[in-house]
């Protein structure tokens, strides 16, 4: 299975949803750069489970640790372990699973790529194994602050039929949702109750923006800046559609709307998203990332067991209803990896 992220800024993941324990080795971290457990605490705090009424009620802290790369405070350029044990884990859960696949979920795939799964929460296909990329997100987010300046941000644009305007980045954070418009945070509430009681779930859309990045990052044709944006954020659980910049409206542009005019100290619009040529323009990128509905709904769904024989099933037990909020600190991870990755490209050849 591939299971390690980056070229240069490499993070291995390592685990199972209910195994005694996830993740990651990350190789890569330039050294001296002060850096504790606190630093990584809060990133993985906004993903982790249980936080609301909204998200799965799996109790888990995602507490991590920090067991190498880092000495009297500072990282030393070694590989940085970090840890984090699944404590809430209840195998009980999927008993009835061993023999029959969810639809939507991983279980028909795995199964006849590899002849085994693990039926325990989707095992190495389960969401909770992004928890410890976040845990490494917070390590790029550090040296790409104090390096560059760089911030990577986001928040969610759509649930379901819901559309939400922007009014503030102050308050994305200010709720449960990571929505930057406080007056719609009711409605959400209701839409997420009623779907929750229905027993069904729901997609998403969110937006992610990084600013202050450095021009000159990405190289052509192979390891262009947007491909490996695309690449990791379609390697996050649930995302099926990437768009960079205007993405998707660039098709009913005319050359003369979708180009931006070249002024002065910059550029007068960015369609392009930051990125030209796979190459960073030194504008800010923008990201916009669209989610499925949570594949694990209690309404009995058709499917057949590894006999091939039909089945019904209901997905019981501990499941969010959308993805988001807990994939936004997801899909900012993936993006901060994937600027510290060609940042440290760039380093190695100027």
């Amino acid at each position: 299975m591939s299971s390690t992220f980056g070229r240069l800024f490499c993070v291995t993941n390592f685990g199972e949803s209910h195994g005694p324990a996830i993740g990651c080795v990350i190789d890569g971290c330039p050294p001296g750069m002060p850096l504790t457990e606190a630093d990584l605490q809060h990133d993985l705090d906004r993903r982790k489970p249980g936080t609301s009424r909204h998200v799965t009620q799996r109790r888990e802290s995602d507490r991590v640790e920090i067991l190498s790369g880092v000495y009297e405070g500072q990282t030393t350029g070694t590989p940085i372990a970090l840890l984090i044990r699944n404590e809430d884990s209840k195998e009980r859960d999927y008993e009835d699973l061993i023999d029959t696949f969810r639809p939507g979920h991983a279980d028909y795939t795995y199964w006849r790529k590899y002849g085994f799964r693990d039926p325990r929460g989707g095992g190495r296909s389960s969401a909770r194994l992004t928890a410890p990329m976040v845990g490494a997100r917070a390590v790029a987010k550090k040296w790409l602050r104090a390096s560059f300046g760089t911030e990577v941000r986001g928040y969610m644009q759509q649930l379901g039929v819901i559309e939400i305007p922007f009014v503030s980045w102050a308050e994305v954070e200010a709720n449960a949702f990571f929505v930057p418009n406080s007056q719609v945070v009711a409605q959400l509430e209701n839409y997420m109750d009623e779907l929750r009681r229905s027993g069904d779930s729901v997609g998403a859309r969110l937006r992610v923006v990084a600013t202050g990045v450095p021009v000159g990052l990405g190289a052509p044709l192979a390891a262009k800046l947007d491909a490996d944006i695309a690449h990791a954020m379609m390697g996050i659980n649930a995302v099926k559609g990437v768009e960079i910049g205007a993405g998707f409206a660039a098709a009913r542009m005319t050359g003369a709307e979708s180009n931006d005019p070249i002024v002065p100290g910059g550029f007068r619009t960015n369609h392009a998203g930051g990125i030209l040529g796979g190459i960073t323009n030194g504008d800010d990128i923008f990201i916009r990332a669209a989610c499925k509905p949570i594949p694990s709904i209690e309404k009995e769904q058709e499917t057949i067991d590894i006999g091939g024989h039909p089945r019904k099933v209901a997905v019981r037990g501990r499941h969010d209803v959308c993805v988001i909020p807990r994939v936004i600190p997801v899909c900012e991870a993936m993006v901060c990896m994937v600027l510290a990755d060609h940042l440290l490209r760039q380093r190695a050849i100027l």
